[in-house]
């Protein structure tokens, strides 16, 4: 089974000190931060783009950037993020008709590729050549395009189908995460936690960043028995 990895989201973040507040997170133990990019069209809002992820890499040396593109044609960003610092690019399955040429777009870039499905979208949709290809599978547990939404419990049946399929897949929940449903989420065999509000507006967000990770660690214990 992959390793626990904690990537809170900055959209919980004070945008005024984006740099600081990544840097915060990685001194909190955090390996990766997940970068929400909006378009206005896939989804309502408007959040950053390239630009802003650009000035991201410049301040925060050595930072991951786990994006999570919410737009309408993932097709055309792929350049634009690998040339500002991006890491791993993530786009809905919803958003594209050829998920697998995609993919290799990305990587040709040097990124990681993931594969987001929002609430309404079932497992299948990833079929096992998307899967096999993609490096992160991500399973939305809010609707994509804004922060601070309620924890959808009838999501996580996904992550646990995608485990069956993908055991040593990176596999990701977003939305809605946090102290309170780390549980489900990791018991369905996810190791890649977003965290919003819940790790940002911690007294102590290490202390939260070390209890999703012992959690999941916990959890993939059982897995591997």
């Amino acid at each position: 089974m992959p390793r626990a990895i904690i990537s809170p989201s900055v959209l919980a973040s004070d945008f005024g000190q984006l740099s600081a507040e990544c840097k915060r997170m990685i001194k909190g133990g955090a390996e990766w931060l997940h970068m929400d990019v909006m378009d206005g069209h896939f989804v309502p809002n408007i959040s950053m783009g390239a630009p802003v992820l650009s000035c991201v890499y410049k301040g925060v040396p050595g930072i991951f950037m786990d994006c999570h593109m919410m737009v309408a044609q993932p097709e055309k960003w792929v350049n634009d993020i690998a040339d500002a610092g991006g890491s791993l690019y993530c786009f809905h399955i919803e958003a594209t008709s050829d998920a697998v040429s995609l993919i290799n777009a990305i990587h040709a870039r040097n990124m990681k590729a993931g594969v987001a499905i929002s609430p309404d979208t079932p497992s299948t949709a990833i079929t096992d050549e998307i899967g096999a290809a993609a490096d992160m599978l991500l399973v939305m547990t809010v609707y994509p395009g804004r922060g601070g939404q309620k924890f959808i419990e009838r999501c996580v049946p996904k992550v646990a189908e995608l485990r069956a399929r993908f055991p040593e897949k990176d596999i990701e929940v977003d939305g809605g995460v946090g102290p309170k449903t780390i549980d489900v989420c990791a018991d369905a065999g996810s190791n890649v936690i977003v965290a919003g509000t819940a790790i940002f507006n911690a007294p102590n967000p290490e202390d939260v960043i070390t209890s999703l990770k012992a959690t999941v660690n916990t959890a993939q214990a059982r897995f591997s028995k």
